[in-house]
């Protein structure tokens, strides 16, 4: 097959697949690409267009948009691919950001954007191959028991080695736990708000990106001058050195010093013997490689290697399981757990199902609290109980959250907010917006954050960041307040190109100007910032559309009777923050 190239500027294709009449069309949209250069600028905007007032999250529908930005593929770290659509989670907007080899492989093919709508008859797969798709029967590979060995499957039978990327869900997704995520090649994720979900209502497995095609910079001594130029920064300054060493594993103990570190359902924010499930400890007994997304120097993905016995004959076998803060916050000190090795093998357990561990930790948690305060018993339960650090009980409870076996179980796996409203225990279930917190309890900037981020993520804003700050010095509310604002809209620019949020300080406004200049694409940085406000008015748009509305919205008690970084906050406080953010917003 011939390679073909095609020059980065002509940013324009997007391509349709529908599930329901097994059929795709490519279609192109410079006005969009010109104004909004890529990710979610134009996943957003096409999600608007594609939406149609009452459809749920579920519905056939709704649909699935993959995005790469202008910089993708072509500059270090820019890796990522956006996803978005409606969570079954939370009825919310869906956004999810993956890296692995997706971005690359869809610029090979040639589409900057994929559009899945429909829904199939039966299980099927999706594969792109430069200009041809097609669809194949899944129903060999729906019920199997490992997301991993759905991608084992795929590889072997599959062409495109090197180019390709395989995308697929595990069982979770098949049923309908509405945080199932899905993989992304080996060690990479659309993790939260239940993209797999969506994927199983769709009956759609996987999806495989292949491609042949090369791109092709304008003007080539530019382009391979400010590359050098980015590189140098990634790979010896100290920038990005936290995320080679250790890892984001690295804050543990940070945050666990610093009282930040949810544990056990945020009952404390420190955690005894923290230091067996360090990055430190992780690092020294069980690392033994680290793994790069596509076009990134860096290698932030740490592997661990777990020996596991199988049988008495003294017969083992060795696993390789990803790990990080987030993992390790939600199955390690959130449950109670300090020994490493049962940390590893709940991540592995969870990574099997296709499920986003986040939730399932918080779940758990919720769970573990709700049997030792009496509310719920081994009848609801079957028979297990639950209590912290108790390894053998977790892995059972996951592998009956994905069976289902009962309307307790059934309940977990609809989340937090759903069980606790069934089952009582509000109070202490620890999510904002209907999607269980992530690892950090450090005051205001971090609630804020959550509640007001367009998918309740500490990755809208870095609201956490902001309370690092006013731990070290203290600020105003207001500056905290500004300090969100800024972030998200600075984060909307970054998830246009799609950059990496770990290089967030390498491309900055500045640095995106040049890069996008040297492959042809002209931009000032008063039009990169004006780019971030539009999105955030677009994607606010989108929220409301959804169901979204600020009056609605309440937080669990347990954020305020636990102390955070920052002390203790108050209810009444955290009220007048949002207030001041949406005067300022204009939401």
């Amino acid at each position: 097959m011939t390679t073909e190239q095609y020059a980065i500027p002509g940013l324009k294709n997007v391509l349709y697949i529908d599930l329901t009449s097994q059929s795709y069309h490519i279609e192109e949209r410079p006005d969009l690409y010109e104004k909004y250069l890529g990710g979610i600028g134009i996943a957003t905007n096409l999600m608007l267009e594609e939406y149609k007032e009452g459809t749920g999250p579920l519905d056939p529908e709704m649909p699935i948009i993959f995005s790469t930005g202008p910089l993708s593929g072509v500059y270090p770290t820019c890796t990522k691919t956006v996803a978005l659509f409606r969570s079954p989670l939370n009825g919310e907007l869906g956004e999810s950001y993956a890296g692995g080899h997706l971005a690359m492989s869809m610029r090979y093919s040639g589409y900057e954007t994929i559009v899945i709508k429909g829904s199939s008859r039966y299980p099927v797969y999706v594969t792109v191959h430069d200009d041809k798709v097609t669809f194949r029967d899944a129903s060999s590979i729906w019920n199997l028991s490992s997301a991993i060995d759905v991608g084992q499957v795929l590889r072997r039978v599959e062409p495109g080695a090197g180019r390709r990327s395989i995308v697929r869900i595990g069982p979770a997704g098949e049923k309908g736990i509405t945080y199932a995520s899905v993989n992304v090649d080996t060690y990479r994720h659309f993790g939260r708000l239940g993209l797999g979900t969506v994927f199983g209502a769709k009956k759609l497995k996987a999806i495989l990106v292949a491609g042949n095609r090369e791109i092709k910079s304008p003007d080539h001594n530019a382009y391979r001058k400010m590359y050098g130029k980015l590189y140098e920064t990634i790979v010896k300054t100290g920038l990005m050195e936290k995320y080679h060493n250790l890892g984001t594993s690295e804050n543990i103990l940070v945050l666990n010093e610093l009282k930040g570190l949810p544990t056990r359902n945020l009952q404390a924010t420190s955690l005894e013997s923290v230091e067996n499930i360090s990055g430190e400890n992780f690092a020294e007994k069980y690392l033994i490689r680290r793994v790069s997304c596509a076009g990134c120097p860096i290698g932030c993905v740490h592997v661990a290697m777990l020996k596991r016995s199988f049988s008495k004959a003294h017969e083992y076998e060795t696993l390789n399981i990803s790990y990080d803060f987030e993992l390790i916050y939600a199955l390690g000190s959130n449950l109670g757990v300090t020994d490493p090795e049962a940390v590893l093998e709940l991540i592995d357990a969870c990574e099997k199902t296709g499920v986003d561990i986040i939730s399932m930790g918080v779940v758990l948690a919720w769970a573990t609290e709700m049997q030792q305060r009496g509310k719920i018993s081994t009848e609801e339960t079957l028979g297990l109980k639950l209590s912290w650090g108790d390894k053998a009980a977790y892995l059972r409870a996951i592998e009956l959250v994905v069976k289902a076996p009962n309307e307790f179980y059934a309940a977990l796996g609809k989340g937090v907010d759903y069980a606790s409203k069934k089952y009582g225990g509000e109070e202490f279930a620890i999510q904002l917006g209907g999607l269980e917190i992530p690892g950090y309890h450090t005051g205001l900037g971090n609630i804020l954050g959550l509640t007001v981020g367009f998918r309740h993520s500490h990755l809208d804003n870095a609201g956490y960041s902001a309370d690092q700050k006013a731990f070290n010095q203290p600020i105003s509310d207001e500056k905290i307040v500004d300090y969100i604002i800024d972030e998200e809209d600075r984060r909307s620019v970054l998830n246009c190109m799609v950059a990496c949020l770990f290089a967030r300080n390498v491309y900055t406004y500045e640095n995106m100007v040049q890069a996008l200049k040297c492959i042809g694409i002209e931009k000032t940085e008063e039009e990169l910032k004006e780019l971030g406000k539009d999105i955030f008015r677009k994607k606010y748009e989108l929220k409301k559309k959804f169901g979204f509305r600020f009056e609605n919205f309440s937080i669990p008690k347990r954020f305020f009777e636990t102390i955070s970084t920052t002390g203790k906050l108050e209810e009444e406080r955290v009220r007048k923050a949002i207030e001041m953010y949406r005067e300022k917003r204009g939401v």
